[in-house]
């Protein structure tokens, strides 16, 4: 969790924007390397806060997908959290560094930013918003806009709505699964 108050990103949009799954699945095709064979989804949060549960809620998602083939770090029943993120961290890029891992975190913003997905090339910094000092994750950051910030974060977090972290985990989700389908489709149509 951290704030999204002054930092510019490459790509946003609202989660129940028309088209949202589909636009973000073109992104991802674009961003994402489906073609490695290793790669991570760190999922960072904590299902002890709804405002948290963005990232175990995708990881959930994505990992009870059996056609999805990728690596899932951070779900509900097994969150990636402040006291596991290091060493989660540690053991991925020691068993594999060249592993390109895309992180999801939930972020507080302004009023107005509430709902949206935010995408940039580049680490996040979990745990900022509550102040929080934790190492920088991933090679694409996926944020997700799940409350105000600027005043007792912890208590904003804890009074986020449920059904907003999860349905913003659900489009996240979909839309990486219909990219590595996408994927999947294209690459097959190489090959032949």
């Amino acid at each position: 969790m951290h704030s999204a108050l002054s930092t510019n990103y490459d790509y946003r949009l609202h989660y129940n924007e028309i088209g949202a799954v589909w636009k973000l699945s073109s992104y991802f095709l674009h961003h994402i390397p489906f073609e490695r064979e290793s790669l991570t989804f760190f999922c960072i949060g904590t299902d002890r806060s709804t405002g948290d549960a963005l990232g175990p809620l995708t990881g959930s998602h994505l990992s009870e997908s059996l056609l999805f083939p990728y690596s899932v770090v951070g779900t509900l029943e097994n969150p990636l959290h402040a006291l596991n993120l290091q060493q989660h961290l540690d053991d991925k890029l020691t068993a594999d560094p060249s592993t390109f891992i895309v992180a999801i975190d939930a972020c507080l913003g302004r009023s107005d930013s509430i709902g949206h997905l935010l995408f940039q090339n580049g680490p996040l910094y979990p745990g900022k918003a509550v102040g929080k000092d934790l190492p920088p994750v991933g090679d694409l950051s996926i944020k997700g806009v799940v409350n105000i910030s600027g005043f007792m974060e912890q208590a904003v977090l804890q009074s986020t709505r449920l059904h907003l972290s999860f349905e913003m985990s659900r489009v996240i989700s979909r839309a990486i699964q219909l990219a590595h389908g996408r994927f999947k489709t294209n690459y097959g149509q190489v090959l032949q």
